[in-house]
């Protein structure tokens, strides 16, 4: 259009110089992806040579640089000072007349293509902004809801200014940028009516694992800066790129957010915070539809731009059109591609723990509580502090970088404090709550965001391990090294280590930690007690029915495990909860016989053959026939534990084939967890029945010694290096090879005890899985 503003579908990577990376991968995706289905909002851009001007023609470029030569960003106060007189000054300065028309000019051409009713955001786009080695989002200033030409101008002035925002102009120094090289473009673009519908940030990938085959999509109601602030929690959802491609369903996860707040339009112009009905507030704010299109649009989006991306997505609620309305690279894990070490955090002891939230950054850090509770405040926090506040924005990143860790209130895994902590390295716990009033100040704490999706803040110093493993130099192993995962929020960091596979995945984990109900009280919702539906009634809110939810959610477990291995077996064992661990979740009690051993009582093959529990089997049964047939997660085995006789193992074989998970169908092996003498002794009989073993070796030193695993009285003649249980893990393992069928071993045996698993190697078993903590350490024990 002139020297001083470009429309944003005449834009392209090409002219990052002149607006910016923001409007021009704007630009990019207008001009080369709205025939694949990327829908981007129009306007447009005022150029950096209308920045340079603007500083030139009024002498402020020489007055901005001499001011920030001699400026100590370290120095708060100056810098605070420093950052106010300049931003004054261009606050004071009139825009040169030719840029006032140009924008006049645009902002006219958008009201005859438009009409009058619309309204438009003011964004900044640093031209060294999105580059693959800086995260420069945030910086600068963004305006909502922006109505007329008025409004326009004095917004895009403003925004202009934010380049010295204090935040910007320390950033610039940290990361090694010449401010004078620095310019801005503001990007004027119509409004997505979001604050009718919903909005988000998406990642194409794990923004904490690094895990690349997965698309992270965050949601919440109304307009998308309140999850970008980490003003709310937001429903998350996890997408796996090889079902999408196929066109099979392929949402791994979902995860309801709290959602208490949205942001919407104010009747006077620009955009007000309003709480959420909690009605509301308990449905997911997207569809699964609307889920597997973003994702669609993500994946689009990456492979144009060839590589891992942070998106902004906003649904239109007058239209119902999902629109993307900015595009970056992701600038973190992305760094990291390539690196062939790993570095693992674990906490050595345990103590009280003040609070929980979402964990990022899977590490451990440790200091003095300085809980602030705004900006004004930032003076108090020194190097090596843990900060604990409400929520953070682009103001608070000088004093973030000082922080040893980050504690928040608000917010979720795509919210500012999440973001910076995972550039600065640092561990954050975001969402918590009530952090602020749990937590004292001058306290000393540990923010422990190594133990899986939720971090903890324990009370006192607590001491942690730091293992690095150097991947380049692992040896090739004798044999097949597994590991035991139940817990699916690990999944996708787990599989980094060196691996073959899960080995065990516990059904009973999963319902524990993501369903919490017991099945036969979901089964019979509505007959259950007020108390019960006062807990169960929000769990299962967001699904069609309580069936539904108990399906859904074991298939998001199973389908998350075996998505991060894939294409490796992962064997899942159906449910062995026993009695006394059944009653224990939510109706469980009134549905659980007492018994004076659980352990040998009723459990297993037992159980699920059992008139009073075959229909909560057939609910285990369709979550697995759904991940397999559905989803095409066919590396999935599943695995029968505690069979007793060989009738019984025949009956659930029978039992799984009428609920749709046929041996050898869609290749499903079913394989038998050995764990009683009897499997042992009859060995072969059973596996005419099964595909192979697993042996689960704390069961079956429990049944060989005649011990109660879980008496301390005789905790010391446990042992399953005892010669009676050495007899058994033989025969085990010879039947096998004889007959060419499976063998491995997933209990806790060969973690605890290397030379067992050096023993197994001897008898020629084909895998040992292992806790995940000791996969390398005995990895490479049994390559000496």
């Amino acid at each position: 259009m002139s020297a001083y503003i470009r429309k944003l579908d005449h834009l392209s990577m090409t002219d990052l110089e002149q607006v910016g990376g923001k409007n021009a991968s704007l630009g990019e995706m207008i001009s080369k992806l709205s025939n694949l289905g990327i829908k981007v909002p129009g306007g447009f851009a005022t150029t950096a040579f209308a920045f340079k001007e603007f500083l030139k023609n009024s002498g402020l470029n020489v007055k901005i640089s001499k001011k920030l030569k001699s400026l100590d960003i370290n120095d708060i106060e100056a810098l605070k000072s420093a950052g106010s007189e300049i931003r004054s000054w261009v606050l004071n300065t009139p825009f040169q007349p030719a840029l006032q028309s140009a924008i006049e000019e645009a902002y006219h051409a958008m009201q005859e293509e438009l009409g009058s009713d619309f309204t438009v955001a003011v964004r900044s786009s640093a031209t060294a902004e999105d580059l693959p080695d800086a995260s420069f989002a945030g910086q600068q200033e963004t305006f909502l809801n922006v109505n007329g030409i008025d409004q326009i101008l004095n917004k895009t002035h403003e925004v202009f200014a934010s380049l010295y925002n204090d935040r910007a102009i320390s950033y610039r120094v940290h990361h090694g940028f010449e401010h004078d090289d620095v310019y801005l473009s503001a990007g004027i673009q119509m409004m997505v009516r979001s604050d009718l519908a919903a909005s988000g940030v998406m990642f194409t990938m794990d923004t904490e694992s690094g895990f690349d085959q997965v698309v992270f999509i965050t949601s919440s109601y109304g307009l998308g800066e309140m999850i970008v602030q980490g003003a709310v929690n937001p429903d998350e959802f996890y997408v796996y790129k090889p079902a999408l491609s196929e066109k099979r369903p392929a949402i791994l996860r979902r995860n309801l957010g709290g959602k208490a707040l949205e942001m919407t339009y104010a009747k006077s112009g620009g955009v007000e915070t309003k709480n959420i009905d909690p009605i509301r507030s308990q449905q997911f704010s997207i569809t699964d539809d609307e889920v597997e299109r973003l994702a669609n649009m993500a994946m689009t989006i990456e492979t144009h731009y060839g590589r891992p991306m942070d998106i902004e997505w906003a649904k239109d609620g007058l239209s119902g059109h999902l629109f993307i309305v900015q595009a970056r690279p992701e600038t973190v894990k992305s760094r990291e591609h390539g690196v062939q070490s790993i570095e693992r955090y674990s906490i050595k002891q345990k103590g009280q723990i003040i609070c929980e939230g979402r964990s990022i950054g899977q590490k451990v850090g440790q200091g003095q509580a300085k809980v602030i509770d705004n900006i004004e405040q930032m003076d108090q926090i020194q190097a090596g502090d843990v900060l604990v506040t409400d929520m953070t924005d682009p103001d608070w990143e000088p004093i973030m970088k000082k922080a040893a860790a980050i504690v928040t209130n608000r917010g979720g895994r795509t919210c500012h404090a999440a973001i910076i902590a995972r550039e600065l390295g640092i561990p954050a716990i975001v969402g918590c709550g009530d952090a602020t009033r749990r937590i004292n100040h001058n306290s000393e704490v540990t923010v422990s965001c190594c133990e899986g999706d939720t971090g903890f803040v324990y009370n006192g110093l607590m001491g942690y391990d730091v293992q690095v493993t150097d991947l380049n130099k692992m040896p090739d192993a004798p044999l097949k090294i597994m590991m035991n995962v139940g817990n699916p929020d690990r999944a996708f960091d787990f599989q980094n280590l060196p691996n073959f596979g899960i080995g065990l995945a516990r059904l009973e984990f999963i319902i524990n930690r993501m369903i919490g109900i017991h099945p036969n009280a979901l089964l019979n919702y509505d007959g259950q007690n007020d108390d019960f539906h006062r807990l169960a009634d929000p769990m299962v809110a967001a699904y069609r029915s309580p069936r539904d939810y108990f399906v859904k959610r074991l298939a998001e477990g199973i389908s998350t495990l075996a998505a991060a291995f894939s294409p490796k077996p992962v064997i899942v064992r159906l449910s062995d909860f026993k009695s006394n661990e059944y009653a224990n979740l939510i109706g469980g009690e009134q549905y659980e016989p007492h018994e004076e051993n659980p352990m040998l009582g009723f459990r297993g093959a037992s159980r699920y053959l059992d008139a009073s529990f075959v229909d909560c089997f057939e609910m285990e049964c369709e979550a697995l026939k759904f991940v397999r047939n559905e989803m095409g997660l066919t590396n999935v085995w599943t695995m029968i534990p505690f069979v007793r006789t060989l009738e019984e193992g025949q009956a659930v074989i029978d039992l799984m084939a009428k609920f749709g998970l046929k041996q050898g169908e869609n290749g499903l092996k079913i394989i038998m967890m050995c764990e009683l003498p009897s499997n042992a002794l009859l060995a072969d009989q059973f596996l005419d029945i099964f595909d192979g073993f697993s042996i689960g070796s704390n069961d079956m030193t429990q049944l060989t010694l005649g011990l109660d695993r879980d008496s301390s009285i005789i905790a010391e003649l446990f042992d399953e290096r005892n010669p009676a249980v050495k007899k058994m893990l033989s025969m085990a393992i010879q039947a096998c090879k004889k007959r060419g069928k499976y063998i491995g071993i997933c209990g806790q045996g060969p973690s605890d005890h290397p030379d067992l698993a050096i023993w197994l190697l001897e008898q020629g078993i084909e895998s040992v899985s292992l806790n995940p903590d000791t996969v390398i350490k005995t990895w490479l024990k049994l390559t000496q």
